[in-house]
C-alpha cells in the first residue's frame, strides 16, 4: 500500500477551508495525527524515509512539539538513535526538560507536515545554538508553498502539491466560507 493510500485509509488528508499554523489558508489539509494514531501505519509510511536517510550520519533525532514529536521517536526507533523534541518556551523554539545536545553532535530534524518550513527554521536555531550540526530535515508530507527552500536536505514520504494562500487573498474566505484551525501552533 502507497503512502497516499495509507493516508486516505486513515482519513488523514481532509478537505474544507483551513487555518494552517503558518497563518496560510488552504482547501486541503493533512491531518497527521490521524496516521500516527496507529504505530504499524506510521512505522511503515516512515521506513520510506528512514530508507533516503540510511547512509547519512547522523547521532540524535529532533522533533519540534507538536507534529514532530512522535514522527521523531519513531524514525529514531527505526534508526537505532536517540531521539528529543523541542518546545516553544515564551514563543521561542528551544531545547527543554533536560534535553541536550553535545557540540557536533549531527542531528536530523523532523517534522510531520512541511508548508512554509517555520517549525524547522526555529528547531533549526535551536539545535545550532546547542552546539548541534543539523545535516538533514526529514518530514511524512512535503506541501511546501511555492519558493520555499532550504539549504539542507529535506526527505519525505510524499510530496503533495496543494494550494495555500495568503490570508488576506483567500477565495474561500471571499466566498464566506469558515475555517477550521487543526493545528497545534497558537496563531491569530
Amino acid at each position: 500500500m502507497s503512502t497516499i493510500e495509507i493516508l486516505k485509509e486513515v482519513e488523514a488528508l481532509l478537505e474544507g477551508h483551513f487555518l494552517l499554523s503558518s497563518g496560510r489558508h488552504s482547501d486541503k489539509y493533512c491531518q497527521c495525527a490521524k496516521l500516527l494514531m496507529y504505530p504499524d501505519k506510521a512505522a511503515k509510511v516512515l521506513s520510506t524515509v528512514v530508507d533516503q536517510l540510511k547512509d547519512i550520519d547522523v547521532d540524535v533525532v529532533v522533533g519540534p512539539a507538536m507534529g514532530g514529536v512522535v514522527v521523531s521517536y519513531e524514525m529514531g526507533r527505526q534508526l537505532g538513535k536517540r531521539t528529543i523534541f523541542t518546545e516553544r518556551e515564551n514563543g521561542v523554539m528551544t531545547l527543554r526538560r533536560g534535553f541536550e545536545i553535545a557540540k557536533g553532535e549531527k542531528v536530523i530534524i523532523t517534522e510531520d507536515v512541511v508548508t512554509t518550513g517555520k517549525s524547522f527554521n526555529e528547531a533549526i536555531e535551536a539545535v545550532t545554538k546547542a552546539g548541534g550540526e543539523v545535516v538533514a530535515i526529514a518530514c511524512i508530507v512535503d506541501r511546501r508553498a511555492e519558493g520555499v527552500e532550504f539549504d539542507l536536505p529535506l526527505y519525505s514520504a510524499i510530496k503533495l502539491d496543494v494550494k495555500s494562500y495568503d490570508a488576506d487573498d483567500c477565495p474561500l474566505c471571499k466566498e464566506g466560507l469558515p475555517y477550521i484551525k487543526p493545528g497545534s501552533r497558537n496563531i491569530k
